[in-house]
């Protein structure tokens, strides 16, 4: 009876992970595929697109490289660029790890490569709820959503070489549109609100100050930082 419960369990936690998954599966479809097809106009081949997706799974990284070699970048700007756009995942790491302290520590380093925007957003929510089995709710939701990126940048590539090459002009829309969506998820009183609104203004503020996307990480830690004070003062 308790191996059966046990397995019942995590059946249980594998269908729920699953399902928390199909809504971002849902959101990086057509990303994925439109950075199939982007990334064709630029020298790399077929094989390191998708392998991008495969050893890299990060869009917006990936899309600013592709951006990048479009315009025929050097290599140390790429690398530079795409390392300042991902700083971000230490704040989101580090938010995840209190979530994982009786994880297993050998999986963690698959949870961190698991780690991306959508996950996160998710995930932070989500495992608030849950009391056990959080490594393995955020491994199967995180490896389904991978998935789902490396199968539709494998569908964007197919479709650009063997059906037809076109461009995408609302492809710069997409990405923002998703991380809103993303951001509305997880407000759930005013003080989201305020928070959200003093990132955003402190983000263009620093903007036209900061080079490169530094406004993005100064701007998170500010607003995070002046939630705290907020919410101690209140």
């Amino acid at each position: 009876m308790g191996r059966e419960f046990f397995i019942l369990s995590y059946k249980s936690v594998i269908k729920s992970a699953f399902k928390s998954a199909l809504p971002i599966i849902m959101g990086y479809i057509p990303i994925g595929i439109s950075y199939g097809i982007l990334a064709l106009s630029t020298d790399l081949s077929p094989y390191l697109i998708v392998g991008m997706s495969i050893f890299v799974f990060a869009g917006s990284s990936q899309l600013i490289a592709v951006n990048m070699l479009t315009a025929q970048a050097t290599v140390i700007p790429i690398i530079m660029t795409t390392f300042l756009v991902n700083l971000r995942h230490i704040l989101m790491s580090a938010t995840l790890s209190l979530h994982f302290k009786k994880t297993p520590s050998r999986l963690l380093p698959l949870i961190g490569f698991l780690i991306t925007d959508e996950s996160f957003a998710v995930g932070n929510t989500l495992l608030q709820d849950k009391k056990e089995n959080r490594g393995l709710y955020f491994l199967v939701m995180g490896f389904s959503a991978y998935m789902g990126w490396v199968l539709s940048s494998l569908i964007g590539v197919l479709i650009g070489r063997y059906v037809i090459n076109f461009k995408i002009p609302v492809i710069d829309f997409v990405l923002p549109a998703m991380f809103i969506i993303l951001l509305i998820m997880q407000i759930r009183d005013k003080m989201d609100i305020a928070v959200s609104i003093i990132a955003a203004v402190l983000s263009i503020i620093f903007f036209f100050i900061c080079p490169g996307n530094w406004n993005i990480i100064i701007a998170t830690v500010l607003a995070a930082v002046i939630g705290v004070i907020l919410e101690d003062a209140i």
